[in-house]
């Protein structure tokens, strides 16, 4: 199984601002995201990968992107076991089970699944 990127994301302090900064700047809308302070990205342009703006989930700001995986599990342990830490375990939101983790060299990157 290939590896794409699926997503991205920015996780802010101030998620209001940081939608009126990109809205502003790129002409992006915001729809709801069906999580409390979580958007949606809409660039605008179809088949444009698609992202999503939300408050701080227990860590610092930061921009990532999400790579699609068979197992988010066995993926953040492979992770650890190459010198990488968890920055956020596997977690189940409706539609997909995802997690972040930093390289050894503290860059985070995120994994997902669907689910069913």
């Amino acid at each position: 199984m290939g590896s794409p990127v699926v997503h991205f994301e920015i996780r802010s302090g101030d998620p209001d601002a940081t939608r009126a900064f990109y809205g502003d700047l790129f002409g992006w809308t915001f729809p709801d995201g069906g999580m409390p302070g979580y958007t949606y990205v809409e660039t605008g342009i179809d088949g444009a990968l698609p992202g999503g703006i939300s408050p701080l989930q227990g860590g610092k700001p930061v921009v990532t992107f999400f790579v699609g995986v068979a197992d988010v599990g066995k993926t953040l342990d492979a992770a650890v076991a190459k010198g990488g830490t968890i920055v956020q375990p596997a977690t189940d939101v409706p539609g997909v089970r995802f997690g972040l983790f930093a390289d050894p060299h503290g860059q985070v990157v995120g994994v997902a699944t669907p689910t069913g």
